[in-house]
């Protein structure tokens, strides 16, 4: 993974991950999935496929979207063969991050000891995942949404909703997703230059991760154990300010889906209110271990970002309708900053 081109003795390229070995620890750890009977199961496939195609077009008529775009076909999944994609849009969205160079046996070592940690992360993701959206996914690399049949069919159990329901809820998330991606034609290249950026970011004007560590922890108190704040507290003032705009984008995409997955209401979900109630305290839910798990991995940040996020997509929604709100979608200039998404009124003044 070494950098190539007149920077090539300066910079390594992609982060330093054994994407092999992280493969392989999220195919060993990952837990199986529930039991289900053949016939149950193919049921599933059949029907959650069906419904990605469907879903897909009730989000175009809920966001305005996409028309004349082709209905693409969407990738059901068990648990490993969900890990093993992870790992490969994971390796294809970083692949271009100049860092600087480091020797080979270091990298080596650092390589080994982040691939068994992403591998360990995305075993036990695995298990929860219900689906996803990759826009970096796919053997051509345009994007790919994928359904983790197991997983719906636990979540569906454990709510005890009816399963016709809930996994067209589940697609019409995800659809939103690609279609955020296929329908803004910049969004893409421009995800993927602010990840870049992010990863590539010298962290000498803010002083070492290490140095800055004390720092980090004392206002970790001030935080109560956000384990976002703790990443905020991490980077360099450069990075934050990346970091600030990835945060933002990342909201919005969460909450937006999240507002279609409901609006598109009970004529096309009939049990939308049960299940998002439900869906809501699940998201809280969990022992003690599963908790603590979920914090050190930002699943809980991430469950903030859909209630901000929503939040922004309803108020704007309301205030000026769907095609007002979606200006969002005009240019990177007019997506709302990490302030605006708290403060919906701020982002309507200054866009008009």
């Amino acid at each position: 993974m070494n950098g190539t081109g007149p920077d090539s003795d300066a910079t390594d390229r992609g982060l330093p991950v054994n994407w092999e070995l992280a493969r392989r620890t999220a195919a060993r750890l990952v837990p199986a999935g529930p039991p289900v009977s053949r016939p149950d199961a193919e049921e599933l496939v059949g029907r959650l496929r069906s419904d990605a195609a469907v879903a897909e077009g009730h989000v175009r008529t809920v966001t305005g979207l996409g028309a004349g775009l082709a209905l693409l076909p969407a990738d059901v999944v068990d648990r490993p063969a969900w890990a093993a994609a992870a790992v490969d849009g994971m390796a294809a969205l970083t692949a271009g991050a100049r860092l600087p160079r480091t020797p080979k046996l270091a990298r080596s070592v650092t390589g080994t000891t982040a691939g068994l940690q992403v591998g360990t992360v995305l075993a036990y993701l695995g298990g929860r995942v219900l689906g996803q959206y990759d826009p970096f996914g796919g053997a051509d690399g345009n994007g790919r949404l994928l359904l983790v049949a197991p997983n719906v069919h636990a979540a569906q159990r454990a709510l005890d909703v009816p399963a016709v329901d809930f996994g067209l809820w589940v697609c019409l998330h995800e659809a939103t997703h690609r279609l955020q991606f296929t329908a803004v034609p910049w969004l893409r290249d421009y995800f993927a230059r602010e990840i870049g950026r992010f990863l590539s970011i010298s962290d000498t004007a803010g002083g070492s991760l290490l140095q800055r560590l004390p720092e980090a922890l004392r206002g970790l108190r001030d935080a109560r154990g956000d384990s976002l704040a703790l990443v905020e507290l991490l980077q360099g003032p450069e990075q934050r300010a990346v970091l600030d705009r990835l945060l933002a984008l990342t909201t919005l995409l969460e909450g937006h889906a999240d507002h279609v997955m409901d609006a598109a209401g009970p004529d096309v979900v009939p049990s939308v209110a049960t299940i998002r109630s439900r869906f809501t305290v699940r998201r809280r839910g969990g022992g003690l271990f599963d908790r603590l798990l979920r914090v050190l991995l930002g699943v809980e940040a991430k469950v903030k970002q859909y209630a901000v996020g929503s939040a922004f997509t309803k108020t704007v929604v309301d205030e000026i309708g769907m095609d007002g709100f979606n200006r969002v979608w005009s240019a990177p200039e007019t997506l709302p900053t990490r302030a605006e998404l708290a403060e919906p009124q701020a982002w309507l003044r200054r866009v008009g």
